[in-house]
């Protein structure tokens, strides 16, 4: 069953003077999506969100908010979105209840629909118990809350969230990311961060954005996968009988050095017993001196580094790669 869309960029481009910091960027968010969008400083994600919350115009491109147009439907898209930034926007000599009434109200929300917005955004967050309190007082987990709390007072469709978790402690880390989970349930989240932790713990889809291109797009689901392959990484002390190895029944070779391979398993679990075990029992027999029998993996930061740091095709193999599995 598919899911409902509630953001459609595409071909998003803006520029500063001649440098372009968004170049042609495409993506949807659907309803029960929490999206990591990552990226190294100067990537352009501050720029996207800025772009997609409405706050900054792109040179050229489409965005719709729920079936809205975010340039020529601005009012009504932007009713769509809640954005908490990344120093989230305080009135600290306000208790928590005036400061969420505040945003409310610039969110025009009725006055007879004000109490019960109030109570549930506060419910959601956890703040019932503090509503008296002026925001000063609060611990910065809480007020970190608080801001969650003024993103979602109008009960919006889609919630940006820049690094939440920011100068928390873990205590309060894991009670932000519970809440970031509880809300995707019910809204599409997107989660912008440098904390790839974070990611792995309550995203269920990645973007990685490079000067301003996307250049990794995948189910956290795809990424999981890959780190329980069946390649392994095969080492010996000394030099081995290649065309023995090679005569092990399911057994994929792919020599690396004097020494060492990569092996690859079939996906069927019997198979790849009996092979793992037909080539134990081969160095056994033949007295190989066997140094390394290690599991491939590759985690979500391996990926990120790789296409980060690095010009090569190995990045634009792993995109590619990415891509065709998010569509499958």
């Amino acid at each position: 069953m598919s899911k409902t869309t509630l953001i459609k960029a595409s071909g998003i481009q803006r520029y500063y003077g001649n440098s372009l910091a968004v170049n042609n960027l495409n993506f949807e968010l659907h309803v029960g999506d929490i999206l990591g969008f990552l990226g190294p400083n100067g990537a352009g994600k501050s720029t996207t969100m800025q772009i997609i919350s409405g706050t900054l115009a792109p040179d050229a491109g489409q965005i719709e908010i729920n079936g809205y147009d975010l340039i020529e439907q601005s009012t009504l898209a932007k009713q769509q979105l809640g954005y908490l930034p990344e120093q989230p926007p305080l009135y600290k000599e306000l208790t928590v209840d005036e400061y969420l009434s505040y945003c409310a109200r610039l969110r025009n929300i009725d006055k007879p629909s004000l109490p019960a917005a109030l109570d549930k955004a506060k419910q959601r967050c956890g703040l019932s118990a503090v509503g008296r309190q002026l925001i000063s007082s609060l611990s910065k987990g809480y007020q970190q809350r608080v801001g969650i709390a003024q993103a979602i007072i109008h009960n919006p469709a889609v919630i940006i969230l820049d690094e939440p978790t920011v100068g928390l402690d873990p205590i309060q880390i894991q009670e932000i990311r519970q809440l970031i989970l509880e809300l995707g349930q019910h809204h599409g989240i997107i989660l912008s961060t440098h904390i790839l932790p974070e990611v792995q713990a309550v995203c269920n889809r990645v973007q990685i954005i490079r000067q301003g291109e996307l250049v990794f797009n995948s189910e956290m689901a795809s990424i999981d996968k890959s780190r329980h392959s069946q390649q392994f990484d095969l080492a010996f002390k000394a030099p081995v009988d290649d065309a023995l190895l090679n005569s092990i029944d399911s057994l994929t070779l792919d020599k690396l050095s004097e020494t060492s391979y990569c092996i690859e398993l079939p996906d069927n679990e019997s198979e790849a017993d009996a092979a793992l075990q037909q080539l134990l029992t081969v160095c056994c027999q033949q007295n190989w001196r066997l140094q390394q029998l290690t599991p491939r993996s590759r985690s979500l930061e391996q990926i990120f580094i790789e296409l980060t740091t690095h010009d090569n095709s190995s990045g634009n193999d792993t995109a590619a790669l990415a891509e065709k599995e998010t569509s499958e």
